[in-house]
């Protein structure tokens, strides 16, 4: 897996087992590769409007599509990058085939998302040059949480609290590095007060105002150190996981798109990606090594809490974490509560 991104990273391509080469569209550096099929998500398709493109189809879904004419990397651009569109607006016409290797396909766009790439592949280019192979077992294998170890911990002074302590988590075949914060001291007598935050460049360190996720975690860890006021505790999981998981580069491009006047989950479905995949099964796994069986946790996402749930954890409690909208992100806040489920007001 982690030799299988890396060479789409690099713009290398891909041998899937029992299944077809595969060529990234945005990284490709094969410039003379030529090719009859071209894999992209639905989304994508349904967005191009795209002839035969089987809108009834999950929108991460892959699909097979052939031109009248073979593609290049240079004409694939468009098709893969809605930044393109503008640009290039006459595409096609294309035809929708069906896919014999389903199993791969689905494969090859996870690759692509988790190496933080658009979701579009060559199939069996001529002249791509020396595949890397990869094994659709090595994905599962890859997502096993149990392969998630604690690394080390220090006691961590931080504005909220000057005794916390910090937990690094590290699994051998990944290299997004996952913390605890432990504030207040661990009891197991008191349940404590969890928040699962996803990183944010933007909202965390930047403070952009486009998102709540810097409030967000500045509050959090103001109400742990108010719990640990009461002699209870309170553990935030930082997750590196940008973007709902599709990685900081393509939330830039999302957030081009919201520029363009299209909400956050439109935006990632222009861009052929899923609007929510973040790994809440790792976060689960984190609390299992803490000794953490059950938790009052800071969400409004339902998702979180049936995520955490099927994974084992006890939510005895769920605790609303609701801010104050901003005129930047006040669509945005909105949209979560609108299409994505948010218990927000």
């Amino acid at each position: 897996m982690a030799q299988a991104i890396d060479a789409l990273r690099h713009g290398w391509p891909i041998a899937m087992d029992g299944g077809p080469v595969l060529l990234p569209v945005e990284t490709g550096i094969a410039s003379g590769a030529t090719s009859r099929d071209l894999l992209i998500s639905c989304a994508r398709a349904i967005t191009l409007k795209l002839a035969n493109q089987r809108e009834a189809a999950a929108p991460h879904s892959p699909v097979l599509i052939k031109g009248a004419e073979p593609f290049t990397l240079a004409s694939s651009g468009p098709i893969a990058d809605p930044a393109l569109d503008l640009h290039a607006p006459m595409k096609g016409p294309f035809l929708a085939e069906a896919i014999d290797w389903q199993t791969h396909a689905e494969a090859a766009l996870e690759l692509a998302r988790l190496a933080g790439i658009l979701p579009a592949f060559m199939v069996n280019p001529m002249d791509a040059g020396e595949a890397q192979p990869v094994a659709t077992s090595d994905l599962a294998e890859w997502a096993d949480t149990s392969h998630l170890t604690i690394a080390t911990r220090a006691a961590l002074p931080v504005a909220a609290s000057d005794d916390a302590q910090i937990v690094a988590f590290r699994s051998a075949d990944d290299t997004r590095e996952h913390v605890a914060l432990i504030i207040g001291e661990q009891n197991s007598d008191k349940t404590p007060l969890v928040r699962l935050h996803s990183e944010c460049l933007t909202g965390d360190i930047l403070g952009s105002l486009k998102c709540d996720c810097g409030p967000q975690l500045d509050a959090a860890l103001a109400a742990m150190a108010d719990e640990a006021a009461e002699g209870s505790w309170g553990v935030l999981l930082y997750m590196r996981q940008e973007g709902r998981g599709i990685g900081l580069v393509n939330k830039m491009r999302a957030y081009k798109l919201q520029d363009q006047g299209f909400d956050t989950v439109d935006a990632n479905q222009r861009l052929g990606l899923p609007d929510e995949a973040r790994d809440f099964g790792t976060a689960a796994r984190m609390l299992e090594l803490l000794g953490v069986r059950e938790v009052r946790l800071m969400t409004n996402n339902p998702r979180k809490v049936a995520a955490l749930e099927g994974a084992g954890v006890t939510i005895t409690e769920r605790v609303a974490h609701e801010l104050p909208a901003n005129p930047h992100n006040a669509r945005y806040l909105a949209t979560k509560r609108d299409r994505s489920g948010h218990l927000l007001k």
